[in-house]
């Protein structure tokens, strides 16, 4: 399964009308935690998938009553991914 389609199943989305929308946030994200000092960004990692997918919680639709939530989750989440030598040293 791509990442996509595990950040739609996350949001409940299913209409494709959505793809680029949510393939922008799913690059942000990366860039974000390139930003951070992320350097093993592989898609079947399960905490950057999981960081990728809290990171479109956060930021997908409006009048979103959980966005700061997700937000403060993905902060963390990303803190703990740029403390680990795993995911900021090049394999």
């Amino acid at each position: 399964m791509a990442l996509i389609d595990d950040v739609k199943l996350a949001l409940r989305v299913t209409a494709v009308e959505f793809d680029s929308e949510i393939q922008d946030l799913i690059d942000g994200a990366k860039l974000d935690l390139q930003l951070s000092g992320v350097v093993n960004l592989v898609d079947t990692d399960p905490l950057i998938k999981r960081a990728v997918i809290v990171y479109c919680k956060a930021h997908f639709g409006y009048d979103n009553p959980e966005a700061d939530r997700f937000l403060r989750s993905y902060d963390l989440l990303k803190m703990h991914l740029t403390l680990s030598s795993d995911y900021t040293e090049v394999i």
